[in-house]
């Protein structure tokens, strides 16, 4: 099973609250929202769909879970084909605090043990086709770190937050990637596919 971060990602690297003023306000975060204006429903909701259309999984941290449980079984009685899709999709969470009786919006799965990332790893050889990850971003920062991604598409906002939290680890590590794919909204996002590559040789050296 291939494993996919799809991510809103501001220029200066932060994911946080992309969706609205509530979604997480961690650390004083004051510009949850601030990826709306920049969505565009031809080039950003196209990129968006495709990446839910892959996907035969997905994969939740805590925080991510709970608002999502919290806002999509209700969705689907208004006719919503997407929540439709988003409930009958298998989900998978990764959490130390929730039980199996927590597990309420369906086909949702508790990842049990003290080794969550062992787990997915166990899950990726398991099954086949497209585990995605949108949002959770200690969980995405955690599965970086790990080596565990397969594929980033990331949508990144021509703004500056000036702070808040990001995917990527701190740690040092150097890790190449190879882009496969880019397209330009109206609005100025950059849609890009990346998968894990190989350093690209130096440029020869002319004479």
């Amino acid at each position: 099973m291939r494993l996919v971060i799809s991510q809103f990602m501001s220029l200066d690297g932060v994911v946080q609250a992309p969706g609205g003023p509530e979604e997480d306000t961690d650390g004083g975060f004051a510009h949850g929202g601030w990826s709306m204006p920049y969505f565009d429903p031809e080039v950003v909701g196209g990129f968006v769909g495709e990446g839910f259309g892959e996907a035969d999984a997905l994969l939740f941290g805590r925080r991510t879970w709970g608002v999502m449980a919290a806002a999509w079984p209700d969705r689907e009685s208004d006719g919503d084909p997407f929540a439709a899709q988003m409930n009958s999709i298998d989900k998978y969470v990764v959490s130390s605090t929730l039980t199996d009786d927590d597990m309420s919006w369906n086909n949702s799965t508790l990842l049990h043990g003290s080794d969550p990332l062992g787990a997915i790893e166990r899950l990726k050889e398991e099954r086949d086709g497209v585990l995605a990850i949108m949002g959770s971003s200690m969980l995405s920062t955690s599965l970086v770190a790990a080596g565990l991604v397969d594929e980033y598409r990331i949508m990144i906002e021509p703004v500056l937050l000036g702070g808040g939290k990001g995917i990527f680890p701190d740690d040092g590590e150097k890790r190449p990637l190879e882009l496969v794919g880019a397209r330009t909204a109206s609005t100025g996002v950059l849609c890009c596919v990346y998968r894990p590559g190989a350093t690209p040789p130096a440029p020869e050296q002319t004479a």
